[in-house]
């Protein structure tokens, strides 16, 4: 597997993609007007309790209430030196036994806001750094799940049991741990101490409803997160970003800085690598299968819905090898385009329906097996009885769609318009309200977009006509480059 790591830095936003064996898996946007939020730390104020749901909307300074729920609340008591401490020993479930309107709490944010929803936040506070994540209010020692040898799982547990002496918490161990030696988690743990210090004190001097710590730019987070023992380069095309990410490197994430590269060429990165191409087709509702099969991607507010077509792929053998192959490949796919377009929440896939138990089983474990290198947390669910894979990723930052693209101002969204037909019929029933409500009215004007009134003049005059002997007035019409073709006018004269 060759992976590398591509760095494209403008003044006003930053992007990172992630290419494996010469093609784009994952592409990450910040920009600087709005960065994400997920791991920022703030001082926030208690707005509202909401009984009802078991949960509150905290102000944290931004433009929407962010919401805690009661199941992300570690139970707080207010003391006189510390307004923050935990208090482990009356956990209660009930809202408002743990928060009150007005109170201080300090919260993490572990959702981006995403469309017309504010921020999810919660008060289990983690800070993470390159193979450690530090929980102030806990004392647990966790293991990433993706370390499955029982022996290097138990000897990272007793390594990191070893660090009470450091800090006063607890520590999940992170996959990028895997091999690594006590000098490297000890002075990984060593940092997050400093630094939880230093976010005590920021507490202690920071006015409410506002930032305490901020999570890493995303040039930073990329090396902290992303980079494994794999990716054989991080190709950056700004040298100053690239002198910073140098310096990072050689504190935080030793062994990495060697493979940072300057990027100098003249052709953009993102060009030389096709990585724009890659963007743009990503953004688009149907993707084309190698074989002649196609995927037909939806994203809406409760799910992303993906329904897996044949399209001119007629095969070789018979209709189930035929089906079983346009399956497969699918599977391959569908696991890149949940990477690369960044969906997350609920997903339903529409395989075609296969009849072959074994066939079932292969293109199951191929989505699994496509997933396995997703930094997103899945789970898959068996083929149901309709032939539906239900399947959930973590999502935590905005689609590579929504960070893009905004609703169409002429469907507002829906994906269609209404046709010229249904707009002309429209117009005619505004009109006979219209000569209702002013029979003194003398003439109608209509403003329209040109499709309407072509068709109004053209496959409609019979209809026009009638309308104008019934009503006794005549109708004229007039075309507005700038209305869309739902958008038309009655006017009176």
């Amino acid at each position: 597997m060759s992976e590398e790591i591509l760095v494209n830095v403008t003044p006003r936003e930053t992007r990172v993609a992630v290419v494996e064996n010469g093609v784009l898996q994952e592409v990450h946007v910040e920009r600087a007007s709005r960065r994400g939020l997920v791991g920022n730390i703030y001082k926030g104020k208690v707005s509202r309790v909401l009984p009802g749901m078991q949960a509150a909307f905290i102000n944290i300074g931004l433009e929407r209430a962010a919401f805690l729920h009661a199941s992300d609340i570690v139970p707080l008591v207010d003391e006189p030196n510390d307004a923050f401490a935990a208090n482990h020993h009356a956990a209660s479930e009930d809202i408002t036994a743990l928060l009150r309107e007005g109170q201080d709490v300090l919260v993490q944010v572990i959702k981006d806001p995403l469309g017309t929803k504010g921020a999810r936040l919660t008060t289990h506070i983690t800070i993470p750094s390159r193979y450690l994540v530090f929980m102030p209010d806990s004392h647990h020692i966790g293991i990433s799940q993706r370390i499955e040898e029982a022996g290097e799982r138990e000897r990272l547990k007793a390594i990191v049991s070893s660090f009470e002496n450091i800090a006063e918490g607890g520590f999940i161990v992170r996959t990028n741990a895997e091999g690594v030696g006590e000098t490297e988690l000890r002075a990984d743990a060593d940092f997050l101490r400093k630094l939880w210090i230093a976010v005590r004190e920021r507490i202690r001097v920071t006015p409410t409803c506002s930032v305490i710590h901020e999570d890493l730019s995303l040039p930073f987070r990329t090396l902290r997160d992303m980079v494994e023992t794999v990716v054989e380069k991080i190709r950056v095309d700004s040298r100053e970003t690239w002198g910073r990410m140098q310096a990072f490197a050689r504190e935080f994430v030793p062994g990495v800085a060697e493979r940072i590269e300057h990027y100098t060429g003249e052709r953009p990165i993102f060009d030389l690598y096709g990585v724009e191409d890659e963007i743009q087709k990503a953004l688009a509702r149907k993707v084309l299968l190698k074989s002649g099969g196609y995927l037909i991607l939806d994203q809406t507010e409760a799910m992303t819905t993906i329904d897996v077509n044949t399209g001119a792929f007629v095969g070789h053998r018979n209709l189930e090898e035929t089906i079983f192959k346009t399956n497969l490949e699918a599977a391959g796919a569908i696991g890149r385009q949940l990477r690369l377009r960044n969906l997350g929440g609920i997903i339903i896939i529409d395989f075609i329906d296969m009849t072959d138990e074994e066939h079932k089983r292969q293109v199951l474990r191929t989505l699994e097996k496509t997933l396995e290198r997703d930094h997103a947390k899945t789970q898959i669910c068996e083929i149901s009885p309709l032939g539906l894979v239900e399947m959930t990723r973590k999502r935590t930052r905005e689609s590579l769609e929504h960070v893009l693209c905004e609703p169409c101002p002429a469907c507002a969204g829906r994906g269609t318009v209404k046709t010229a037909e249904t707009v002309c019929y429209e117009i005619f029933r505004e009109i006979l309200r219209a000569n209702r409500a002013y029979p003194n009215v003398q003439t109608f004007l209509v403003l329209a977009s040109q499709d309407v009134v072509d068709r109004l003049l053209d496959e409609e005059s019979a209809s026009v006509a009638e309308l104008e002997v019934f009503i006794g007035k005549p109708v004229k019409f007039q075309v507005e480059s700038l209305y869309s073709q739902e958008q038309f006018d009655v006017v009176l004269m």
